[in-house]
């Protein structure tokens, strides 16, 4: 069992969520148990499905079934099941908490010039004639 594999239990309280899909015929090459860690490894490295490695089954299999998962909605009913279960024991706390520093805006958003509308520039603004401080005047020393 690698670091991040599912544990005993946590196997144990997955397994009564997952869908019932035992076909007849061949007997299958790889446990589902694998086949998810395999997808637990995938998705927190991050890495193309084709690197997975071999303890966890193949790579298109591990890939397929979370893709068929995925689209049929069992991964949201699991997590959907495990979030109502955890609530009811009080281990979910629903506070919502938006910090605005992190909220940014898209740069059409923020006044950036559109694409299409030719802005002319203003002239530069020509030296000033009077002097800005006492000690620029002429005369002065």
């Amino acid at each position: 069992m690698g670091r991040g594999d599912l544990t005993n239990g946590q196997w144990a309280r997955l397994e009564t969520l997952l869908p019932q899909g035992i076909k007849p015929g061949r007997p299958q090459v790889w446990t589902r148990r694998q086949l998810i860690d395999g997808i637990r490894w995938r998705t927190r490295t991050g890495v193309p499905a084709r690197d997975v490695p071999e303890r966890y089954g193949s790579w298109d299999r591990v890939y397929d079934l979370f893709r068929r998962w995925q689209r049929d909605g069992t991964w949201t009913r699991i997590v959907t099941r495990l979030q109502a279960e955890a609530d009811v024991k009080g281990l979910i706390t629903w506070d919502v908490n938006v910090d605005s520093t992190v909220g940014r805006a898209h740069q059409h958003a923020a006044g950036a010039s559109k694409k299409g509308i030719c802005r002319r520039s203003r002239p530069a603004a020509s030296p000033s004639s009077r002097p800005t401080t006492v000690s620029d005047a002429p005369g002065v020393g």
